[in-house]
């Protein structure tokens, strides 16, 4: 009788294990044939609360590009800078330039770092809450700031709760929305960079000319109309369903998946997509996948963490740093004021309708092959940019053409930009990272992504400004050489994600599948080979 015991005890965990595959596999499946428009149709409230996450994004792109827009704006420079003789004109001096820039930069390095901590701790949904809190009091620095040193405390302090916005809005997309949307909600993040920094071009664009503190102090106020339109909502975000299975919550992760789905969903569609995140969950744990920064750098984890990291340093390297400059550049680099402030606009909205085109792309093509294909274009656009600038500049309407030509060979730049590594870098960094290290791994890439992006701050002011370097557009040369670096490493090492679901993702890891074959392996029919 024992033995018999025993061979039946052992029967009927082999036929619970046949069932929870046949449950995996019907989730994977499920996933798979859920198309774009049957997702969008069926998960309008994870859409809708997605974006409302992503709030906080538009508020950590508008401050660093008023700062940028100031260093342009007379009043600013009168009443912060010096008189620079030989072109009779206020400066912020470059040193100055770099202090006030890298202030928010320094200050999202370790704000990205602390911010895995409580969305850990206390959730994604209060985490963000308690971070519009900060920012709507950190913003009383900014705004009654009347000298350099105080406005750079105030971009500091900003700058530690701003660096979580980034972690917490492409977290939150990738775990409230069926596959099929994943790609969208997390590119969406790119959108919101976009509209922080059209809206605070358009805004100091707009106050530019005014003769009073004003000209300054409105663009720092209307950080508070976010404040106020994200705080009252908060209350209502739901709570990750991948973060609640974590803690044990399985029934609370199941009512929030009935809340982000529409009435066309049905009790199976619940059903499979808390199977597919129970799953991979258990999976991760199976792989020893811990929650810990030291687990990012531990096993397949190591690999994880440098594409996700090597990918968002691309888009530093590539040259996105000069848009925090991009008036200043287009104004030392011959336009007028005036017109370099309108150029900067025209450049922010080739960058929006680039991210809205990349959407398209998306859909036809994979994430590595935008972004090969986005690099090669931004190289040799790069490359341009800096030849044209070479050019002798006769006089008269010739010079200034070459002017305009080098602006708009960048505007380009920028519409390539938004339109691949831009949008589709928030996507690689979200799909690449295990689930149970996702908040953390976010985290390191955003600090790397910061740490390149401070050296640059630092560096560029002394680039283009005319008291230094005076460059212009021939560091073009530079940034196009890093781009040949950044397009070498991007083909060997960044895999094709697009179509996986998270298990799919850690199984392709886990079995060390090379970056180049990622996107043909198939494991549907090696899952079905291995229940046989």
């Amino acid at each position: 009788m024992p033995g018999s015991t025993k061979s039946l005890s052992r029967e009927g965990e082999t036929r619970g294990s046949d069932t929870a595959a046949i449950s995996i596999v019907n989730a994977l499946r499920h996933e798979h044939e859920l198309t774009f428009n049957e997702a969008v149709r069926r998960y309008p409230q994870a859409i809708g609360w997605s974006v409302f996450v992503s709030i906080g994004v538009i508020m950590l792109a508008f401050d660093p590009q008023i700062i940028g827009g100031f260093f342009a704006t007379p009043k600013f420079q009168q009443d912060f800078g010096y008189f620079y003789e030989p072109d009779q004109e206020y400066l912020i001096s470059a040193a100055w330039q770099s202090g006030l820039s890298i202030g928010n930069p320094v200050g999202q390095v370790f704000g990205a770092l602390f911010a895995s901590y409580p969305m850990d701790f206390y959730g994604r949904k209060w985490t963000f809450g308690g971070c519009v809190a900060l920012t709507g009091c950190l913003v009383f620095i900014q705004f009654f700031s009347r000298s350099l040193t105080a406005l750079l405390v105030g971009e500091m302090l900003g700058g530690l709760v701003l660096g979580c916005y980034v972690v917490i809005a492409p977290a939150y997309a990738s775990e409230v929305c069926p596959m099929a949307l994943r790609g969208h909600l997390t590119s969406y993040v790119n959108l919101c960079f976009i509209i922080g920094q059209l809206l605070g071009t358009g805004v100091t664009t707009a106050c530019e000319n005014l003769d009073s503190h004003w000209a300054y102090s409105i663009p720092f106020s209307l950080q508070w109309f976010w404040v106020a339109i994200i705080l009252p909502g908060v209350i209502f975000v739901p709570e990750s369903p991948w973060w609640l299975v974590r803690q044990g919550r399985s029934t609370e992760a199941e009512a929030v998946l009935r809340r982000l789905s529409s009435k066309a969903c049905t009790d199976y569609d619940i059903a499979a997509a808390l199977t597919a995140i129970t799953e991979t969950d258990r999976l991760e744990q199976t792989l020893e996948a811990g929650s810990t920064y030291g687990d990012c750098f531990r096993g397949v984890n190591l690999r994880r963490t440098e594409i996700a990291t090597g990918v968002y340093c691309t888009q530093v390297l590539s040259g996105i740093y000069m848009i925090g400059y991009i008036t200043v550049f287009f104004n030392h680099g011959g336009l007028p004021t005036n017109a370099a402030f309108d150029m900067s606009i025209g450049f922010m909205g080739m960058g929006f309708v680039g991210t809205i085109a990349s959407w398209f792309l998306i859909l036809r093509w994979g994430r590595r092959t935008i972004i090969l294909a986005g690099l090669t274009v931004m190289m040799v656009l790069m490359f341009i940019v800096a030849i044209l600038d070479c050019v002798p500049r006769p006089g008269g309407s010739a010079g200034a053409g070459i002017d305009w030509g080098e602006a708009a060979v960048l505007m380009v730049w920028n519409l390539f930009y938004d339109l691949t590594i831009g949008p589709v870098c928030f996507i690689i960094i979200s799909e690449c990272s295990a689930t149970r290290v996702r908040s953390k791994t976010i985290a390191v890439c955003t600090a790397a992504q910061g740490v390149l992006g401070i050296i640059m701050t630092v560096a560029i002011p002394y680039f283009i400004n005319p008291d230094q370097a005076d460059a212009r557009g021939k560091v073009g040369f530079f940034f196009g050489g890093l781009t040949v670096l950044c397009l070498i490493w991007t083909y060997f090492r960044v895999p094709e994600t697009a179509g996986r679901t998270y298990e799919e993702l850690d199984l392709l890891f886990d079995r060390r599948v090379t970056a180049r074959h990622f996107g043909s392996y198939d494991l549907v029919v090696d899952r079905e080979v291995e229940m046989k």
